[in-house]
């Protein structure tokens, strides 16, 4: 197969030098260079990339200017931001993401050595730049479960399992990785403010990150949004974000249910993981869950589903036409864990009826 060819845009000549050493040292993979963002532009017609590596902060075009213009003419080509773990490069992904880019990775800033920046881009970049350009992880053999699951072709129609009696929905669980922060912008708001459940999600970012998007998402929806944090209680018409760096979980406390977090192991390389949430809310909620898998790379939220499933909860992923990767909810489609596959646009209605499907004492009041 060709090599997939990558453009690093970057103004600092050593950040330049330790990508491209940590990319070519890839087989297949093919770099080329731009100091800045305009001459990125000029070059991308010559270099003709797969995908391209964007600095968020340069001199004469910023990160930002260069992917505004990159998008008018390049409406497919897929982009990831090279921000700093700070508030500013949080907004600025977070604007990024919004204008078209579709992944962001953090700079190896203060990892101590060459060797650990090496590794870091190896292990946060170089996956990104493969999910984007098509290239299917395959899950570790550690990550699958104890109990074979069957893994089939790839599902092009919504594949719907019978369910004779469904419970009452008490809570939705939802996963989201690469392409989250705009999925999860363009559904949440379709969820009506009178929503009698509450909503907990995982969504794969650093610290910094996660406060930020919950306060963005919050401007935008009709039903409160906040990060999570140790003790807080889940309530109706409630959406709660994992914070970055923690796992996420919820747990009885008398007669509420709240949430925990702690600094486990990374689980599928994630932290927050959405198997250590899935896994507790089956097992706080057992019957009354449904979970909801978007967009995003790699497999975390696949044995989760399977826990949720086992304890007669329902099952939602987004399909492959809608997603900007269809790696976690592909996984779990393919597994025959999914009771529906539906596109983005069609999930919030989805939520919806199955929490309004025992409540019809207040289907008029959520239609509201």
């Amino acid at each position: 197969m060709p090599r997939l060819r990558v453009l690093i845009v970057d103004d600092a000549v050593v950040v330049r030098r330790i990508l491209t050493d940590a990319l070519s040292a890839e087989p297949d993979l093919e770099v080329f260079t731009a100091a800045n963002g305009r001459i990125a532009l000029a070059k991308i017609p010559q270099v003709n990339p797969d995908v391209v590596t964007l600095d968020i902060e340069m001199p004469e075009m910023d990160g930002l200017s260069t992917l505004r213009e990159l998008r008018k003419t390049y409406p497919k080509l897929p982009v990831i931001m090279f921000s700093t773990l700070t508030e500013r490069g949080a907004e600025a992904t977070l604007d990024a993401l919004a204008a078209g880019a579709n992944d962001y990775v953090t700079k190896p800033a203060n990892v101590g050595s060459i060797a650990a920046a090496f590794s870091r881009i190896k292990s946060d970049l170089i996956p990104k730049i493969k999910a984007l350009c098509g290239v299917r992880e395959e899950p570790a053999p550690e990550a699958m479960s104890a109990k074979p699951v069957s893994v089939k072709p790839a599902i092009t129609r919504p594949v719907v399992r019978a369910l004779a009696a469904p419970s009452t929905i008490d809570i939705v669980a939802i996963g989201v990785s690469t392409g989250g922060p705009n999925a999860l912008s363009a559904m949440l708001p379709m969820l009506p403010r009178s929503l009698p459940v509450p909503v907990v999600i995982v969504q794969h970012m650093p610290p910094i990150f996660t406060k930020l998007l919950a306060d963005r998402l919050a401007k935008q929806c009709s039903v409160q949004v906040r990060e999570g944090a140790g003790g807080t209680s889940i309530e109706p018409g409630q959406v709660i974000v994992a914070p970055g760096g923690c796992h996420m979980v919820v747990a009885r406390q008398g007669n509420r249910v709240v949430v925990s977090t702690n600094m486990e192991p990374p689980q599928n390389s994630c932290r927050p993981a959405v198997d250590v949430l899935f896994r507790s809310v089956a097992s706080v909620y057992g019957a009354n869950v449904l979970a909801v898998v978007l967009t995003g790379m790699g497999y975390d939220g696949m044995r989760g589903c399977e826990r949720i499933r086992e304890a007669g909860g329902r099952v939602i992923v987004q399909d492959e036409a809608s997603s900007v990767v269809w790696g976690m909810p592909g996984f779990v489609a393919q597994a025959g864990l999914a009771d529906k596959v539906l596109p983005l646009n069609e999930i919030a209605g989805e939520i919806v009826r199955c929490v309004n499907l025992r409540r019809p004492c207040v289907a008029a009041a959520m239609s509201a």
